[in-house]
């Protein structure tokens, strides 16, 4: 069986700060990290998706945190087709009389270039101290299979080599009917990770959680069931606890798929008032990994 690390897909978001989960001694933003990776021993960074981090910021996320803890890292939403805020690039890069949000086309391509330069140097420190599980290219759900969107992951992943690759797929395309194999097979192909993800169903960017591994590293992140999936607010969306019922049932699946790969990374992303971190604690628990897989220098 491969190595099983759990965790959240956030430790700072408001909620979180607001639930009691941190002790009042964890009041800074390295103490709070700290205090985390005392627990568990995998994280996903989500701020990057939103903002590109100064390499500062993310050396400090390096000290709080000791040997063995794995940041995996969320790629900024411009690289990933999403509408961006032309507010979160550098003011050197933003173009002169642009809209509120931009797409890739609209930056000329030497600044998509030094762009995509200042993330990979942005990560350079979490690499660096061989804390880097994998960077996510969580894609949007209007990103439906054609030829096109394989030869962008494709071309996307390179951007992030020799860093492991994970791929999120949004658009219930990829996984309708052959076309299911031949998503799995071009990641293979790629030695892309697959990310699984458990998510209410029935919905346009509704994608089955299907439990494969693609390459070494293997991962699957939680959203949860909220019946406010369609509608609800970011936070309603993800309110959701996971019955002890689902969890057990999840870690026998998840010990079946930790078969499969070398690593599985097990995030979960229902981050409501402390629920991932609960969540993440009891599967943990279940699958008889300790939450705890770092060792302090």
């Amino acid at each position: 069986m491969g190595v099983i690390k759990v965790g959240t897909s956030s430790w700072a978001d408001r909620t979180l700060l607001r639930s009691g989960w941190y002790p009042r001694q964890a009041n800074t933003p390295a103490g709070r990290l700290r205090y985390y990776a005392d627990r568990f021993a995998l994280v996903e960074v989500d701020t990057s998706y939103y903002a590109v981090p100064a390499p500062e910021t993310v050396q400090g996320w390096v000290d709080a945190t000791p040997d063995g803890f794995t940041f995996n890292v969320k790629a900024f939403s411009l690289f990933t087709g999403h509408p961006t805020p032309t507010a979160t690039l550098p003011a050197d890069l933003r173009p002169a009389d642009g809209p509120d949000r931009i797409r890739r086309r609209d930056l000329p391509s030497t600044a998509y270039d030094e762009l995509w330069r200042r993330f990979r140097a942005a990560l350079a420190p979490i690499a660096a101290a061989d804390r880097l599980g994998a960077v996510l290219l969580q894609f949007p759900p209007w990103l439906a299979c054609t030829y096109a969107a394989r030869r962008r992951i494709a071309e996307l992943a390179t951007r992030c080599r020799p860093w492991r690759v994970a791929v999120e797929l949004r658009h219930a395309s990829w996984f309708d009917g052959p076309a299911a194999w031949e998503t799995l097979t071009f990641l293979r192909e790629h030695d892309l990770t697959f990310c699984c993800v458990d998510m209410p169903q029935g919905h346009p960017d509704s994608v089955p959680p299907a439990l494969v591994a693609t390459a070494d590293l293997a991962m699957v992140r939680f959203h949860g069931h909220s019946t406010a999936w369609a509608g609800g607010t970011k936070e309603d969306r993800f309110r959701y606890a996971y019955g002890d019922d689902e969890l057990r049932c999840w870690s026998q699946l998840l010990a079946e798929l930790a078969e499969q790969a070398e690593e599985l990374h097990v995030l979960f992303n229902n981050c409501c008032a402390g629920q991932a971190q609960r969540d993440a604690e009891k599967l943990a628990g279940l699958l008889d990994v300790p939450a705890v897989r770092a060792v302090r220098s």
